[in-house]
């Protein structure tokens, strides 16, 4: 790992989100470069104490845009994560709680399992009540993060209705693999349907393989390389099983494969790199393929205003207004800012807002909110208060755990917003 480049001239600071609510150095990309250099040397070692240091750093990535020595703090993150799992530097109750996470999070099927059961519980006057009398604080502060993000389950969240093969509508565009990811698909079902409908509407065939599972984000952001390329592996099978000749699907070649949540978008262009196979065609999140491809003649025609929370279409005269939120996998990891916002300006009478700290980490960052949740519950009260503060009427976010995140928080502010994906807005724009 190369540290040299790091002229510790602090630019990082600000922009790292762990540095703004623990305000230590040794809590800074800056700190932990220190602290790498000392352990290269021999003058420190790599025990539970320097161990959190490491911990509590996001993985957004925002050093990496800010630093003007071009300092990769994300390959020297990445290398020290697989690190962080010996089992001597976290508590048996942290390690296991992990291991809860890594065997339930990237399975749908054992989470749907688990989550039938609370569908009589999620988003009900109960869950409310748990909340209120405070009894959900008696299981632990990682259980009770647990409970805050876990939203309505409606009947979509527990099957995956979708044909192998939407047609295009219209002449094809294009023919594309869709990836409808682990927690989206459970916990917010309606953004991979939305994402499908827009598709084909703009012309393009979709490709969804029944058999696909995830993509590994969630392991690899936690330097579990065993069993992200084991689901990196299983993913790029799934679309081999079906597309190629005398195969389901057909034999005509994707032009793409996307995903419409931005920390798997970030998992699955590093496959070549991590497990030295990927897919057949490039990865592309949804809102750069259709930016670079360009929405449909017909479909911007057929694009109405959304209406305002108390019914009213938009207008000239009174804009819907919208807060853009930047995921950090999105604007850090894979430089997508223009895209998301251009697809979002083809809707009729719509005004975007800018948050003042855009490119500052909302505190999801794949499972640190629910292990490290009071250091994500201040960011996340910050992110909220700062999309709010906006004076827009609707927040838009681009990836499931920033949604989840920043939903959390709005409903603390005493006028929440609600956040919807662009490819929902999108949708609802063309189907009137």
């Amino acid at each position: 790992m190369n540290t040299d480049p790091c002229v510790h001239c602090g630019f990082c600071l600000p922009t790292c989100a762990s540095y703004r609510v623990l305000g230590t150095e040794m809590d800074s990309p800056r700190g932990r470069i220190y602290t790498l250099k000392a352990i290269a040397n021999g003058e420190l070692s790599l025990d539970a104490t320097v161990a959190k240091h490491f911990d509590s750093c996001l993985g957004c990535l925002a050093c990496v845009t800010a630093c003007p020595s071009g300092v990769r703090y994300d390959q020297l993150i990445e290398a020290t994560r697989p690190q962080l799992n010996a089992p001597e530097l976290r508590s048996s109750a942290q390690q296991a709680f992990r291991k809860l996470l890594f065997a339930l999070l990237p399975y749908p099927a054992r989470l749907r399992a688990l989550l039938t059961p609370l569908r009589l519980y999620a988003g009900t006057p109960l869950q409310a009540l748990a909340r209120r009398s405070g009894i959900t604080r008696l299981f632990g502060p990682q259980l009770e993060a647990l409970d805050q993000l876990l939203p309505p389950l409606p009947p979509a969240s527990f099957r995956d209705d979708f044909p192998l093969v939407v047609p295009a509508q219209g002449p094809r565009r294009a023919r594309v693999g869709l990836v409808l990811g682990c927690v989206q698909r459970l916990f917010d079902p309606a953004v991979n349907q939305a994402a499908v409908q827009v598709l084909s509407a703009n012309g393009i065939e979709v490709v969804i393989p029944p058999s696909q599972g995830c993509c590994g984000a969630v392991t690899h952001h936690q330097g579990e390389l065993s069993q992200t390329n084991e689901l990196a592996i299983g993913l790029i099978q799934s679309f081999e099983a079906v597309v190629g000749p005398g195969k389901p699907a057909g034999a005509g070649p994707l032009d793409a494969v996307l995903v419409a949540a931005s920390g798997c978008g970030h998992t699955m262009k590093a496959y070549g790199r991590l497990t030295g196979s990927s897919f057949s065609a490039p990865v592309a999140d949804i809102q750069e393929f259709l930016a670079e491809l360009g929405l449909s003649q017909p479909f911007l025609a057929a694009l109405k205003p959304l209406t305002h929370a108390d019914g009213e279409p938009a207008s000239a005269k009174r804009p819907l207004q919208l807060a853009y939120h930047d995921a950090c996998h999105m604007l850090h990891g894979q430089g997508i800012s223009s895209q998301p916002r251009a697809l979002l300006n083809a809707i009729p009478h719509i005004q975007l807002r800018e948050a003042t700290e855009a490119g500052v980490c909302c505190g999801s960052a794949g499972i640190y909110n629910l292990v490290q949740p009071e250091e994500a519950a201040a960011l996340g009260q910050l992110k909220a208060k700062d999309l709010a503060g906006t004076g827009a009427e609707l927040a838009v976010s681009a990836n499931i755990g920033c949604s989840l995140q920043i939903r959390r928080h709005l409903q603390e502010l005493p006028q929440p917003i609600p956040v919807l994906h662009p490819m929902q807005l999108l949708e609802q724009s063309y189907s009137g």
